[in-house]
């Protein structure tokens, strides 16, 4: 389980993981036989709601990171298409736009992300001044 520095029951650790895998408060309460009222009580309870937060963001990670992994096969098969001679006009029109647009979208991001960071670097400097 997620140590979030706090510590949850035998049940609540039930719960949290009964919530995460039924994505609903009244199937997670019965997966994990509790009233429905006590599951909600304990969402409400800061430790609770601190690991439940950190197990959805850690189930969020994980996802991302396997989209990550499975862009490189999706680009070569939008490359492919877009190649294909034998391949409708209109599909390889429409690979080659996706292409290209992704690619843009691509560079802004990293544009936008190093501004970010040279602007955070320019206030952590400002702030060190005297």
């Amino acid at each position: 389980m997620i140590d979030a520095g706090e510590n949850l029951s035998a049940k609540q650790e039930k719960a949290l993981l009964a919530l995460l895998a039924c994505g609903e408060v009244k199937r997670a309460a019965k997966e994990s036989k509790l009233g429905e009222a006590t599951l909600w009580r304990w969402l409400q309870e800061p430790a609770f709601q601190k690991q439940y937060r950190a197990a959805r963001r850690q189930l969020v990670e994980g996802a991302l990171s396997q989209l990550q992994s499975d862009g490189t096969k999706a680009a070569k098969v939008l490359l492919e298409i877009a190649q294909n001679k034998k391949a409708p006009a209109s599909a390889r029109v429409s690979a080659a736009k996706t292409i290209i647009e992704q690619s843009i979208k691509g560079v802004e991001q990293l544009d936008t992300l190093e501004r970010i960071e040279a602007l955070e670097q320019m206030m952590k400097t400002k702030g060190k001044r005297p």
